[in-house]
């Protein structure tokens, strides 16, 4: 036996572990989802309307059990339905309300429809041409084989083993998408896709076929020289039929059916300026404030007398409050985090990006004196808005290079400077990753050329080779 000290975590740090970690949006999902499971939570704004109403007439007679109530709201609801079941519903409706019908089907026509899948859209087609059951069975599975480009990866024999169906049909399956629209759906690769396009246009320039089946490669690459030089035609024509390839020819044939979700960024946190100092304000969005529902609190006195269901009830208040309290700590815990973050970078705040200092994660928690995990959990999906812009607040965080000047610049403010520099470059003469050096070096930020790659890569900005315009 020895005596030992163990962090042991309850439920309760857990719980708010995880609604520290949730973003905005996801958390008032949690908020719903909560609402409806736990009795014993209501939104305030509800219990300060019944409140509200009783106080103003006091001398009214004490409101009606809450299962009246309810039987109330329930008849209520049904008679209403049975008289939309009426057939003369509609028309009563349209003499009675019609301009508020009027803005519920303006409502509904201003709904945009589902969007229509690279998969459904084939399908589509796929049944109003096709009978066999079977054949249709084995294009379904090559048409949810698709990439998000349309391409297809498995061979006509790797489909007939997966499916236990003889090569022929898996070869027919094939070939039947690669006929429907758009074209290049079913392509084995950039190059056939770009062949199949080709396929059906009425006239293709000679050298554009040449460029796409011997030097498609190459002309991503940008080396138009050795094009030049393999196919005896000069630099201009290659630029010509490679504008021809851009305008005419779509390499991502089913990108069109892959419409992300539209998602907004809802700030957590939202930085102003007031009289010449940065205010943090808790940005709450469309949180409910949740309290614990007098009604059910009555039910918890009138179950003494039943231990079992004295213990039910208490085990959900008990829910409720820690579930509380885990929402409040949360907004705590990131507007203090956020306030550090603000008094560090009053720089960038006021003159951006270029002015951002390196920060570390470590370096807040300690601040804040939490854990750095907590710092993680609460940076982490979160949304800051400042004078500059919204932003991830993890962004904030980053290691830095001394410069000559001795202050400490951060990767992101390098980052920023290296595509500046590289937008206002000679396309004729690109910088390479030496001269990027010397570049930065003119301006007292001194990294490796690796270093100078990395950032490069990082902000999606092609080599020097690539960049070159002919």
């Amino acid at each position: 036996m020895r005596a030992e000290q163990r962090l042991m975590q309850s439920p309760q740090m857990i719980q708010a572990m995880q609604v520290l970690q949730l973003p905005l949006m996801e958390l008032k999902d949690q908020i719903d989802q909560e609402l409806q499971e736990n009795v014993f939570l209501e939104r305030k704004d509800e219990t300060e309307r019944t409140d509200a109403g009783a106080g103003q007439e006091p001398a009214a007679p004490v409101e009606a059990p809450y299962e009246d109530r309810l039987q109330r709201e329930f008849a209520a609801e049904i008679e209403q339905l049975e008289t939309r079941s009426d057939p003369t519903w509609r028309q009563r409706s349209g003499a009675l309300g019609g301009e508020e019908e009027d803005k519920k089907l303006e409502a509904l026509a201003n709904t945009p429809g589902r969007a229509t899948s690279l998969a459904e859209h084939l399908m589509t087609q796929v049944r109003t041409q096709e009978s066999d059951s079977e054949l249709v069975r084995v294009i379904e599975h090559v048409v949810f084989s698709l990439d998000e480009d349309g391409r297809l990866a498995d061979s006509p024999e790797a489909i007939a083993q997966q499916l236990l169906v003889p090569i022929p049909l898996a070869e027919e399956a094939v070939q039947v998408i690669r006929d429907l629209e758009p074209i290049g759906v079913g392509a084995k690769n950039l190059r056939d896709c770009l062949l199949m396009q080709l396929s059906q246009m009425t006239y293709v320039p000679a050298l554009t076929r040449r460029l796409v089946e011997n030097h498609l490669d190459d002309l991503a690459m940008n080396k138009l020289p050795k094009i030049a030089k393999e196919t005896g035609a000069s630099i201009d024509e290659i630029k010509e039929c490679w504008e021809f390839l851009r305008v005419h020819c779509n390499p991502h044939p089913g990108a069109e059916f892959q419409p992300g979700p539209a998602t907004g960024v809802v700030p957590d946190v939202v930085i102003e300026e007031v009289d010449g100092k940065f205010e943090v304000k808790s940005q709450r969005g469309s949180l409910p404030e949740l309290t614990i529902s007098g009604v059910y609190r009555n039910l918890l006195q009138e179950a003494k007398n039943d231990p079992k269901v004295y213990e039910y009830l208490r085990r959900k208040i008990d829910a409720a409050k820690w579930f509380i309290e885990a929402v409040h700590q949360r907004q705590n815990t990131i507007e203090r985090v956020a306030i550090e973050i603000v008094q560090r970078q009053e720089g960038f705040l006021r003159r951006g990006v270029q002015h951002l200092k390196p920060m570390k994660m470590q370096d807040i928690a300690d601040a804040v004196r939490v854990h750095i995990s907590t710092v993680s959990r609460a940076t982490s999906g979160k949304f800051i808005q400042t004078p500059q812009g919204i932003f991830d607040m993890k962004r904030f965080f980053s290691s830095g290079t001394m410069s000559d000047a001795g202050d400490m610049v951060s990767q992101q403010a390098i980052k920023d400077t290296l595509k500046g520099i590289v937008d206002s470059e000679d396309k004729d003469h690109p910088l390479s990753d030496d001269e990027l050096v010397n570049e930065l070096g003119k301006r007292g930020v001194h990294v490796a050329r690796r270093t100078i790659t990395k950032y490069r890569t990082a902000l999606g900005i092609d080599s020097s080779t690539r960049r070159k315009r002919f």
